[in-house]
């Protein structure tokens, strides 16, 4: 055996409790991501419904879309969940949203904002997957 001296792993550094890792610039991008697919939903139930059922899709749908979110896709996910899942919720949020400029009649809104939440998406993605 050559002469090197022994060497015990040693487990990574612990965050101390209460500090997080620190934002990066995707992440910021993700949450603007999100906040837009919540608010283009809210935008869609209160211009595209009539009088009665705009109050109800207004607030309903980006309600709706935030309870799903806080269930599966949040930091601190209600279900944990396989990352494929997670992923496939996080898709059909943004996939809502762009139809939701389509129906509007706002299709270029709809696409650009779906190729760049995807780009975005996939990003993250990877970064967690690291």
């Amino acid at each position: 055996m050559p002469d090197t001296p022994p060497v015990r792993p040693t487990a990574p550094a612990q965050p101390e409790p209460g500090v997080g890792t620190p934002l990066s610039g995707i992440d910021i991008l993700a949450f603007v991501c999100e906040l837009f697919a919540f608010a283009s939903l809210a935008i869609w139930g209160f211009l595209y419904w009539a009088f009665p059922w705009n109050i109800v899709f207004g607030i309903g749908a980006p309600v709706v879309a935030i309870l799903i979110w806080a269930l599966f896709v949040s930091p601190r996910a209600v279900f944990a969940v396989h990352p494929f899942i997670r992923g496939l919720v996080e898709l059909l949020v943004y996939a809502s949203a762009t139809m939701a400029w389509w129906s509007l009649g706002q299709p270029w809104i709809g696409l650009v904002f779906g190729v760049v939440a995807v780009t975005i998406g996939v990003l993250a993605g990877r970064r967690r997957f690291a």
